[in-house]
């Protein structure tokens, strides 16, 4: 087996559209992306990953590629003549992953995609709640607990302000690599002009044109509102996230959509956030927004705005 590092990455955000990119250009015959998404292995380090102690931590952490044996055979059957690609939305806010991506890959390229920080950390919650592993059901008083949930060892994917802070995680890419190695494109781009934003990214990695954009949908969950029934239901996917952690992963993850498919019967349309809630929600990221616009010298003023834009199926509808 031929050892061999990815030429690119996907660092993030989470909840920003990588699913998404990562579906887009495995469809290009000159890129071979790792058959798992999200392997996590840069911010282990060679090292088991951390004991996170967070609703559904403890069997997340079972999935992660931390061995470096294990992650390399992900692209051990590439091509030689094609450019293999990994996506972990984390990355892009693990100062101590890029400096291990960069170690091994200083000629790495990396692929950041952004999105408004307040929708973005809405999805976070959204995604988690309606897994029943997000116990709060108000979305801003969620936002409010970072730092006491970061304390109580809760794993980054919790963390939905410091997620947001793309300022701050682009000027640490930049002191790593140089600015021709970073692409930076926009949730709102992705969506709506995708033939556009791909051949932006063609381009930057060096491959001809691919095939006509078939940009797949977001991964989004159907909202459950907070009934005694959702949060019974929670409280039995916590529990059993708990005891799944002792089970092989594929074993529990066989069991745990069952008990998703009855959580999300009668889903409802997600809700959209209220200006208010934006508003408060958005101070948390203002300043950073400042040195955003600075790095990258875009505007990045809607953001400031109180009207969202909507998850991945209500902006392609507008779009369209």
């Amino acid at each position: 087996m031929t050892s061999r590092w990815p030429d690119f990455f996907i660092i993030g955000a989470p909840k920003a559209g990588t699913t998404a990119l990562h579906g887009a250009l495995s469809r290009h015959p000159s890129l071979e992306l790792s058959p798992v998404k999200e392997p996590k292995y840069f911010i282990c380090g060679d090292a088991p990953p951390p004991l996170y102690l967070g609703p559904g931590d403890a069997h997340s952490r079972r999935e992660w590629v931390w061995r470096r044996d294990d992650y390399l055979a992900l692209f051990a059957n590439a091509a030689p003549d094609v450019l293999v690609g990994e996506s972990t939305p984390l990355y892009l806010g693990d100062p101590a992953a890029l400096l291990r991506i960069q170690s091994v890959k200083p000629d790495a390229r990396l692929i950041a995609v952004l999105r408004d920080p307040v929708d973005r950390a809405y999805s976070n919650w959204m995604h988690l709640w309606s897994d029943g592993l997000e116990p709060e059901s108000d979305f801003v008083t969620a936002v409010a607990m970072e730092d006491a949930r970061r304390r109580r060892g809760w794993a980054p994917f919790w963390r939905y302000r410091s997620l947001g802070l793309y300022g701050r995680q682009l000027a640490r890419v930049r002191s790593l690599f140089p600015p021709e190695q970073l692409h930076v494109l926009r949730y709102r781009d992705l969506v709506e002009s995708p033939e556009q934003t791909l051949s932006g990214v063609w381009q930057f990695l060096g491959v001809p044109d691919g095939p006509p954009p078939e940009v797949p949908k977001d991964n989004v969950k159907p909202f459950v509102p907070d009934t005694f029934r959702t949060r019974s239901l929670a409280r039995l996917v916590r529990a059993g996230a708990t005891v799944g952690s002792l089970a092989p992963p594929e074993l529990w993850r066989s069991v745990e959509q069952r008990m998703l498919a009855t959580l999300h019967n009668g889903g409802e349309r997600r809700p959209s956030l209220n200006p208010e809630q934006r508003k408060q929600v958005q101070g948390y990221f203002l300043e950073d927004l400042e040195l955003l616009e600075q790095l990258t010298g875009r505007d990045f003023s809607e953001w400031r705005g109180t009207d969202g834009r909507g998850d991945f199926s209500t902006r392609a509808l507008r779009a369209s």
